[in-house]
């Protein structure tokens, strides 16, 4: 890494380490100014004081999205033999009150082991599965991974029961920034792009297929261990 970027990541570094304080501050008041004063400012004031709070968790949530994308071409990561059972493990490990408060069912195939890092891989599969799980838009969403060998690389799937996805958008999703629905659903717009980002690095390649009515599924494909 030349100076030049050396700098310019410990900028990165610090700049969102501050940043994270700034908002850790705004929620932590705001809730406790809620609490101290709950009933004596009036319903407005609650409303507010909630949307306060509601406005520095989706601020901290996009400054860890942009951070991640920003570090996938940063720093000194490494790819290594990882098991992607393990990876898997640690996502629904993270994941488990979501999956519970969801009433949602993750199943996977076997799992094989891939040159990469571990780290990164455990965030690709927690954003696809976070994904299918947001848009599902049914009572209990239904996630299923599973991979197969194809020529020299691994191809994995992640599998959704949800409404689907026009053809037309199947490029558009892994675009920085770009979201197919309003603010009724969370987050940043950055995790498919993120994704994407990981899995080239890794020297792959993601890309979504979809029926509008039944569901989609994701794939992205990583070398091999052996």
């Amino acid at each position: 890494m030349d100076r030049t970027s050396a700098d310019f990541e410990e900028f990165v570094s610090l700049a969102a380490h501050n940043l994270r304080e700034s908002l850790r501050d705004v929620a932590a008041y705001s809730q406790l100014m809620a609490e101290t004063n709950a009933g004596r400012l009036g319903s407005d004031a609650d409303v507010f004081l909630g949307r306060i709070r509601d406005g520095a968790a989706r601020a901290q949530s996009l400054l860890a999205d942009v951070v991640d994308y920003w570090a996938t071409d940063a720093g000194a990561r490494q790819s290594s033999r990882t098991d992607m059972e393990a990876v898997l493990r640690q996502v629904l490990l993270t994941m488990d009150r979501e999956i519970t408060e969801r009433s949602a069912a993750i199943t996977h195939d076997p799992l094989p082991a891939v040159m990469g890092n571990f780290e990164t891989l455990t965030k690709v599969l927690h954003h696809l599965i976070e994904n299918a799980l947001e848009y599902c838009g049914t009572p209990s969403p239904r996630v299923h991974i599973s991979s197969r060998r194809v020529d020299l690389d691994w191809v994995f799937s992640v599998q959704d029961n949800g409404p689907g996805i026009d053809p037309e958008f199947k490029d558009r999703i892994f675009e920085v920034f770009k979201r197919l629905q309003g603010r009724e659903h969370p987050g940043s717009g950055l995790g498919l792009a993120f994704c994407k980002k990981a899995i080239e690095w890794h020297g792959g390649r993601i890309w979504m297929e979809s029926t509008v009515g039944a569901g989609s599924t994701f794939f992205f494909t990583l070398p091999p261990a052996d």
